[in-house]
């Protein structure tokens, strides 16, 4: 069921992608470009996206770290500035930090560090986007969160309680702005190969590439869903035990990760 409107044709529009140095982020955004979007892409790695301007040309690199106070009101000030329109079409938050955690080895500073780049940033870029998005009447706003935050996994002790505030938040933002014909989408990725996840340990089911993932989340925003996980054949299962009372819920998570 479509809960925002279909963005069906990409051509032209000015799409924002923060957390686009590697993995989903570069891929989405390379798939967008394809598309025949005005790419902007913001991350830490000024290189990183250097490279991915040059290599898809009309694209703009705004390299900045969306911790920083200012920092993304400095980029917007120059992606609006850069947009024939004056318009932001899309928005999508794509930053992440993650390193697995147990209770046995929890690391204050590292906890965070997750809270900073997982959720405040996300928070400092709606301070900076909303006015934009609100006065247009229009656009789209996307947050990358993952099936992590759905309920309790071993090893998310700093990642996990971060995502899951993203899907609440993606939730009151959705009551908010759908009216006003602005829309919202979640992206709950499983497993994808990229530089955050080559810290697991462990084999990771149904892993998907960037570009796979990219495809997927593409489509999601073309079809309106508010809703974007995916692979469905490892995701649907998580949403299923995420119904369990917890007196199933914990000992299938130790039977089925061995943690």
């Amino acid at each position: 069921m479509a809960l925002n409107p279909p963005v069906t044709d990409w051509q032209g529009r000015t799409v924002w992608l923060v957390g686009a140095s590697s993995g989903i982020g570069q891929a989405t955004a390379a798939r967008l470009h394809a598309l025949g979007a005005r790419v902007a892409v913001s991350g830490r790695q000024a290189a990183a996206l250097d490279a991915f301007a040059r290599a898809h040309p009309g694209s703009l690199a705004l390299p900045v770290d969306a911790t920083e106070p200012g920092a993304l009101q400095a980029a917007h000030d120059r992606l609006v500035a850069w947009s024939p329109s004056g318009r932001l079409d899309l928005v999508a938050y794509c930053a992440g930090h993650y390193q697995p955690m147990r209770a046995e080895d929890f690391d204050l500073d590292e906890a965070v560090r997750h809270l900073q780049v997982n959720y405040e940033g996300v928070l400092r870029l709606l301070a900076v986007v909303l006015p934009t998005l609100r006065t247009q009447g229009s656009g789209h706003l996307s947050l990358v969160a993952s099936v992590a935050g759905y309920r309790g996994l071993p090893k998310a002790l700093a990642y996990g309680p971060t995502k899951a505030a993203l899907h609440n938040l993606a939730d009151v933002l959705y009551l908010d702005l759908a009216p006003l014909g602005i829309g919202v989408s979640v992206v709950n990725p499983g497993f994808v190969q990229t530089p955050m996840t080559a810290a697991n340990d462990f084999t990771m089911p149904a892993l998907l590439t960037p570009a796979q993932a990219a495809e997927a989340i593409v489509q999601g925003w073309q079809r309106g869903h508010y809703e974007i996980h995916f692979p469905r054949r490892f995701t649907l299962w998580l949403k299923l035990m995420r119904l369990l009372p917890h007196a199933w819920y914990f000992p299938l998570v130790k039977r089925g990760t061995g943690v």
